[in-house]
């Protein structure tokens, strides 16, 4: 609401004075509300500071929303109406409830390529970034009023599985796959490659078991299917567990034959060129060109990525195409781009690049086992979870549901906090902290509040706003109205991040507020104006965790 206002105000200055760009701040420091540095329109006008000063308050007093303007140092600071605008703010969230900053629907379609492991290995913590950012942004891109379709583009092609199938059949144990199917699979791929290290004809035969499985030999064929089955029957138990969902799980191998019309029209518009006997796309001149198809005639990852970008397009007519892949393929994403704006199409396409998740400093290696599985960090942190719920509250019903939410919730919360293109370090024993800057802090923070209202009784017409006129009540009220703008802003940059820092900061501010104000006090007036103030922030407060995909708690 105040950024409409500041927007308002904006228009009138420019309206009546004939200026291109007025300037107004919100300031960091300071009582007022805003503020406008008057420096520059002084030096364009060709007047004095004070005379500006008073052609601006002239107009801007006019706003029904502005108190009083005060003009100091350069700058002209105005004061809102706190009485009026926190009612009208507090009225909005309120009234809207968890609606409170969603926008229309706006009929666009983003299309939104997540989480995509490769099959036949264990779901590690190092696909958790992909998966949690990906459906934070589904959640904040539905929130903005876009259609969004969530696509899980599975790792199941590749000469890894041609790997897969000689390890599978030179060391494979039938009875043991068959108990623990993606396991002993993950065990094999890593004693394909140590063994590989003294044997330089393993690779060999692997490269010749993916070309049988490209020409459909029967055995090869079931076996690829058979790791395919297993590997997501392992994966939608981790899907259910973190509460993501795709509506699409359409992997490489499905685009199989979709990439011949590619290479087709590439060479149809002039864009394929033969190099070295490979056939490219130049994109610029200062990098190498994009390998569309090798010298003995197999496609490549680029071609076959621009057949699963055709196939969406024309399939759910999408206006912004996000792939929530590693920074490492920044590059490849950028050529994508670069080539189907040779072709004439000019996507939308945007890579949501995002940082490694290291253990003790180090990247994680399926090849050479050292990794820690996602499923067995989860169990970790939901039992840590359950041990200080038990310390804390061993009454409590539902401990399990509750453990599972909070641990849960810690883990994927401590990777939104921090700006996706960083590297995080993973250390669980800091995340299920109830204090500081996780998840469990602000699941916390929540169930005080419900605490807190469980047994007021609210009375509406008891509400006396020139109340929140006070600093201890403004300040907050002023974070409460930043929310829209929070999510906007979060969709735009494509960073669940800044929604996982508003929700930190608001909970501190309540947690501050709560320790100077008693909210239910015996004054009726000043506990139902208390309550409704509270009331809102709760919305946000579990409005903001649905967004990021985690789970808020009534009790702890």
């Amino acid at each position: 609401m105040i950024n409409t206002i500041k927007t308002e105000i904006k228009k009138l200055i420019e309206l009546n004075h004939s200026i291109s760009e007025v300037i107004i701040e919100v300031p960091k420091k300071g009582d007022s509300d805003l503020a406008i540095p008057l420096f520059s329109y002084a030096k364009s006008l060709s007047k004095p500071l004070m005379e500006v000063s008073e052609m601006f308050q002239t107009i801007i007093k006019t706003h029904h929303s502005v108190e009083k303007c005060v003009f100091v140092g350069g700058f002209l600071n105005i004061y809102l109406n706190r009485e009026s605008l926190s009612l009208n703010i507090l009225n909005q969230v309120n009234t809207q409830k968890s609606l409170y900053g969603s926008k229309d629907h706006n009929h666009k379609v983003v299309v939104i390529d997540y989480s995509s492991p490769n099959i036949a290995k264990k779901f590690s913590v190092g696909h958790l970034r992909s998966t949690v950012i990906g459906n934070s942004l589904k959640l904040i891109y539905q929130k903005l009023g876009y259609k969004v379709v969530g696509i899980n583009h599975l790792g199941d092609w590749g000469t890894q599985f041609g790997r897969m199938i000689v390890a599978y059949k030179k060391w494979g144990n039938k009875e043991l796959i068959q108990q623990n199917p993606i396991t002993e699979l993950q065990k094999l791929y890593v004693k394909f490659h140590n063994e590989a290290e003294h044997d330089e004809s393993l690779e060999q035969a692997g490269r010749d078991a993916f070309l049988k499985l490209e020409q459909n030999d029967p055995e090869y064929l079931e076996l690829w299917k058979y790791f395919r089955e297993e590997s997501l029957k392992e994966f939608m138990d981790m899907y259910k567990l973190l509460d993501v969902s795709f509506d699409s799980y359409n992997g490489e191998a499905f685009f199989n034959d979709k990439m011949d019309a590619v290479v087709d029209e590439l060479d149809q518009k002039g864009l394929l060129v033969l190099d070295q006997g490979a056939m490219v796309v130049k994109v610029d001149e200062n990098q190498p060109p994009v390998l569309i198809k090798r010298t003995d005639g197999a496609t490549l990852y680029a071609t076959r990525d621009l057949a699963a970008l055709f196939y969406r397009y024309h399939t759910y007519h999408f206006d912004k195409m996000l792939y929530v892949v590693g920074n490492e393929q920044k590059l490849h994403f950028d050529n994508i781009k670069k080539v189907t704006d040779l072709m004439g199409y000019h996507f939308d396409i945007e890579h949501i690049n995002f940082g490694l998740v290291l253990q003790d400093g180090k990247k994680m290696s399926t090849r050479e086992g050292k990794t820690t599985q996602l499923l067995d960090v989860l169990k970790e942190a939901i039992d840590n979870a359950k041990t200080a719920i038990n310390e804390k509250n061993p009454n409590l019903e539902n401990k399990d549901m509750v453990a599972k939410a909070v641990g849960i919730g810690a883990v994927i919360f401590n990777d939104l906090k921090n700006e996706r293109h960083l590297d995080i370090d993973f250390n669980l024993s800091n995340m299920v902290k109830f204090e500081g800057q996780t998840g469990p802090y602000l699941q916390y923070s929540i169930v005080r509040i419900f605490s807190i209202l469980k047994n007021i009784v609210f009375d509406k017409t008891e509400v006396n706003p020139s109340l929140y006129k006070e600093d201890v009540y403004f300040n907050i009220i002023k974070q409460i109205d930043q929310f829209p703008s929070i999510i906007e802003r979060a969709g735009n940059d494509n960073t669940p991040s800044t929604i996982a820092r508003y929700l930190l900061s608001l909970s501190q501010e309540f947690n501050a507020f709560y320790a100077k104000v008693r909210i239910n006090t015996e004054d009726s007036v000043v506990r139902n104006t208390n309550v409704y103030l509270v009331q809102a922030i709760l919305t946000i407060m579990v409005e903001g965790l649905r967004l990021l995909g985690i789970k808020h708690l009534e009790a702890m």
